[in-house]
């Protein structure tokens, strides 16, 4: 039976029928297996006659033969109508009659006919990934205030350049404000109480809040303070972000920093380095090969974006849906990772949440459908061997064995995905050196 038309390139729907035979044959065989295990007033389990079975569990045998029969004869007209579903199929108009053949439609998703144009004309931005003097020395500077120390200074107070060691209390002003006025209204996600103890605050420094600066300016040793510290919308800690604070800040010393002098025995105290021009000549390469790997992965960013601007098509939703929940899922992780509180994400509007990563997934979808065209154009394939390198390096830092991590992954399915992945590796690595 030819599938049914309709206006999207990826959605389908197909008649099908049973012939009664086979509907006959499979109840049969399932009124058998009631038989065996049905326990009916009068008779011995096992022993009641068939009519009794099928009158007694008339709706529960029509069930089963529907969830035996339909996903088997689905997949047999879609193998041979040359369609693949990419999306479980949604059945409707079923129609189950004694004697009868068993019909149903199926509306499902299939993947698209992709056409991969212009790929070859594709051009990578190249820039420049030297390393100046002035970056060497930043970062050996770097190291030099990784090793500073820090000495107590007696019978004064804090003035700029100072490194006060606190501890701090802080809650946020939402929390406070919901506390005065009996009001439960949360405070933002996140944004829960604070409790540190022995850090140090420069007065003055670049990366100091101002109302910390402003007021521990003048304060001795043993003083306390409370004040607020509203953080910026861009801040860097996404949970702090367009929140208020209130801290409470007890000084207990007040500290001067003292640098290393830059010498080669400062070299040799780093590590496995013959001289401080070592240590600059291992800094530039670690710089440069950073530099390089960035400017690789901007380029192929690019690549990618112009090759799915030049192949518009339509992606299956079921498709998108899977990524957003990639999506969605690795977000929660890092959230997670970052200290948000299980309860914290509950209260999150995954609707709003998912609707947020729609657009990118999409994209994601395409990128990933185009690179597997070219990867079949170009005969781009993973190996064996490679397959191999990538258990081995997961069995590496989960400290299990090769042989456990690779029966997880084929018995959850992950070795495709892991094969899927690396090949798409290949074909960016492949459309980024063709570019140049």
């Amino acid at each position: 039976m030819s599938p049914t038309e309709t206006s999207s390139s990826t959605k389908r729907e197909i008649q099908v029928e049973i012939p009664a035979a086979d509907v006959a044959r499979e109840t049969e065989t399932l009124i058998q297996k009631y038989q065996k295990l049905a326990r009916i007033p009068g008779f011995r389990t096992g022993h009641a006659p068939a009519s009794v079975i099928k009158q007694r569990f008339a709706e529960g045998i029509k069930s089963d033969v529907v969830d035996a029969l339909v996903p088997r004869y689905f997949r047999k007209e879609t193998d041979k109508l040359g369609l693949t579903p990419v999306s479980q199929p949604r059945v409707s108009d079923l129609h189950v009659h004694d004697g009868e053949p068993l019909r149903f439609k199926a509306s499902f998703e299939v993947m698209p006919t992709i056409r991969v144009e212009d790929y070859k004309q594709l051009r990578a931005d190249k820039p420049d990934i030297s390393v100046t003097d002035e970056e060497v020395e930043q970062s050996l500077k770097g190291l030099q205030e990784q090793r500073a120390t820090f000495t107590s200074i007696e019978g004064s107070s804090l003035a700029d350049g100072d490194f006060a060691q606190v501890s701090l209390d802080g809650k946020p002003k939402d929390a406070e404000v919901a506390s005065a006025t009996g009001s439960e209204k949360p405070g933002p996600p996140g944004s829960n109480p604070v409790h540190m103890d022995d850090i140090l605050v420069e007065i003055g420094g670049k990366g100091t809040m101002p109302e910390f600066t402003e007021n521990l300016r003048g304060a001795s040793a043993g003083d306390e303070k409370t004040f607020d510290v509203a953080y910026p919308q861009d801040f860097t800690d996404q949970r702090l972000a367009g929140t208020t604070f209130v801290y409470t800040v007890r000084v207990k010393a007040i500290k001067q920093k003292s640098l290393p002098e830059l010498s080669d025995q400062f070299a040799k105290e780093l590590g496995e380095f013959a001289d401080l021009a070592d240590v600059r000549k291992r800094i530039r390469e670690g710089m440069e090969a950073e530099k390089k790997h960035t400017a690789e992965r901007e380029g192929k960013d690019k690549l990618v974006a112009e090759l799915v601007k030049r192949n518009d098509f339509e992606v299956p939703e079921a498709l998108v849906e899977h990524q957003i929940d990639i999506r969605l899922d690795r977000g929660l992780r890092a959230l997670a990772a970052q200290g948000m509180k299980t309860e914290d994400m509950k209260k999150m509007d995954l609707n709003r949440l998912r609707a947020g990563q729609r657009d990118q997934a999409v994209q994601e979808v395409k990128a990933a459908l185009l690179l597997e065209k070219i990867a079949e154009e170009e005969k781009l394939e993973v190996s064996d061997a490679e397959i191999d390198r990538e258990v081995e390096a997961l069995a590496e830092q989960s400290k299990q064995t090769p042989e456990a991590i690779r029966s997880r992954l084929t018995r959850d399915g992950a070795l495709d995905r892991i094969r899927n992945r690396i090949r798409n590796e290949k074909t960016l690595d492949f459309l980024y050196h063709q570019s140049a």
